[in-house]
C-alpha cells in the first residue's frame, strides 16, 4: 500500500520553528521529486517546497525563502521541511506530495502567540 505520512506539526511562537517529516511507503523506486504544499482556512492549497531526486535542486514559494528547507533521505524514504522564523501567516496544513497523484494526510502548524 502506497503511504505519505507527515508528522511534527504543531502550535509555535511567532519566530519560532518546526521541523516537519514525511515518510514515504509502498513505493517501487524513490526516483521521483518531492514535494511540500500548504493550505490556510479559505485559500488554495500552495507549493511551498520542491526537491528534486538525484541532483537534489530545490525550489521554494518567495514567501518562505531564506526561512525553510526542504531535504530528502532516500535511505529512510523521508523528506523533511525545516522552518524557521515561523510566522502567523505560515498557518496552514502543511502537506507532502509525490506528484502527480499521492498525497499525505497532512499535519497541521500554528503560529501564534
Amino acid at each position: 500500500q502506497v503511504q505519505l505520512v507527515e508528522s511534527g506539526g504543531g502550535l509555535v511562537q511567532p519566530g519560532g520553528s518546526l521541523r516537519l517529516s514525511c515518510v514515504a511507503s509502498g513505493f517501487t523506486d524513490s526516483t521521483y521529486t518531492m514535494n511540500w504544499y500548504r493550505q490556510a482556512p479559505g485559500k488554495e492549497r500552495e507549493l511551498v517546497a520542491r526537491i528534486t531526486n538525484f541532483d537534489r535542486v530545490t525550489t521554494y514559494a518567495d514567501s518562505v525563502k531564506g526561512r525553510f528547507t526542504i531535504s530528502r533521505d532516500n535511505a529512510k524514504n523521508t523528506v523533511t521541511l525545516q522552518m524557521n522564523s515561523l510566522k502567523p501567516e505560515d498557518t496552514a496544513v502543511y502537506y507532502c506530495q509525490r506528484p502527480p497523484d499521492y498525497w499525505g494526510q497532512g499535519t497541521q502548524v500554528t503560529v501564534s502567540s
